[in-house]
């Protein structure tokens, strides 16, 4: 099974989450700047990560997946992941903002799955402490059993 994981990430968080993702699955590992056309081609499962920015995933993921041919992913397996904010960590305005707009993995989700993908688990969110990160402890290990 050809698998690849594509991830873009601003202060590496979600490059963390991907590679761990990509070990876990055994599948090549992105970054969204870095692909060619080619790579998708025979892809059975695809993995798309992103951090979450204002409640959707960073441009360069969104131009990729809106650019994504409808026909490119009829029945090819997918799953999307974001890195986030714990919301019960923010203040009350954030947590209202957050609520309001929303995270980028459900978003993702709905624009690949117009386009034919078949969505293989939930979007998942992983947690990062502070805006340029880290991690929030035991992640990268979720991240390895998530799509396991």
């Amino acid at each position: 099974m050809n698998k690849l994981v594509i991830y873009d990430s601003q202060f590496g968080n979600t490059e963390k989450i991907a590679q761990a993702i990509g070990r876990s699955i055994s599948a090549k590992v992105i970054q969204v700047a870095s692909l060619n056309a080619s790579d998708l081609k025979n892809i059975d499962q695809l993995v798309i990560g992103s951090p979450t920015q204002g409640g959707r995933a960073t441009p360069a993921v969104q131009k990729f997946i809106n650019d994504i041919s409808p026909k490119t992913l009829v029945n090819t397996k997918v799953a999307v992941f974001d890195t986030r904010f714990r919301e019960k960590d923010l203040n009350f305005a954030l947590r209202l903002l957050v609520k309001t707009i929303g995270y980028a993995a459900p978003k993702m989700a709905n624009i690949l799955k117009s386009k034919g993908a078949k969505l293989i688990v939930s979007p998942e969110g992983f947690i990062v402490k502070n805006k340029e990160g880290p991690l929030a402890s035991g992640e990268l290990e979720r991240a390895e059993k998530w799509l396991k």
